[in-house]
């Protein structure tokens, strides 16, 4: 019975890791070219960005006004006890109109099965924010989720959750707009592929 069970983990954790290795270029999987991944993932954004204006019509002027913001395509898989998750995006400096490719990857534990697509925005109040997440990456923590989870607070948007001081989050859901975001275990990090270097 023991041996079952190590073989069944053992099975689970090698599903976790060929996941995960399918799961980190999922939306641009079918893309060939530097080019045609970057205009898969701007028209990632666009769609992205649209849904959101449409479920919550004030979030356009949070981006507009904002010193910049990012958008990622997130696709999760739950396996019993193991949970990953990979995606991609694009951060925009609203006052440069510079764009930054970036992708982000999760892993850990939880229980469920299914799958998981969802679209997370960004807000960033600061040019340094903005900066400091784009050119150092960010990885969520507990106390990010825990900030998440607590709701608005402090004067964030509503509809958006502040997950770092000067950062809130819009996370959209096959639903709508989560009204609490889960991204603890989550890495985002430059694309360098994407961003010639």
């Amino acid at each position: 019975m023991l041996l079952q069970r190590r073989h069944l983990a053992g099975r689970a954790i090698a599903t976790l890791f060929l996941t995960l290795g399918l799961l980190a270029p999922a939306t641009t999987a079918l893309a060939a070219t530097v080019a045609e991944q970057r205009a898969e993932i701007q028209k990632m954004r666009a769609t992205t960005l649209e849904r959101l204006y449409k479920v919550h019509p004030a979030a356009r002027d949070d981006v507009h006004k904002a010193a910049g913001y990012a958008v990622f395509s997130n696709v999760g898989i739950n396996l019993i006890l193991l949970s990953a998750a990979g995606g991609s995006g694009v951060a925009h400096d609203n006052r440069s109109g510079k764009d930054v490719y970036m992708k982000m990857v999760s892993g850990g534990f939880g229980i469920g099965l299914g799958v998981k697509d969802f679209r997370g925005v960004f807000v960033f109040s600061t040019t340094d924010k903005l900066k400091q997440f784009t050119n150092s990456g960010w990885e969520a923590n507990a106390q990010a989720d825990a900030a998440a989870k607590a709701g608005d607070k402090g004067g964030a948007a509503t509809g958006a959750i502040t997950v770092a001081p000067g950062v809130t989050l819009y996370q959209l859901t096959e639903n709508g707009l989560a009204l609490q975001a889960t991204i603890q275990g989550t890495k985002y990090f430059k694309n360098d592929d994407l961003n010639g270097k």
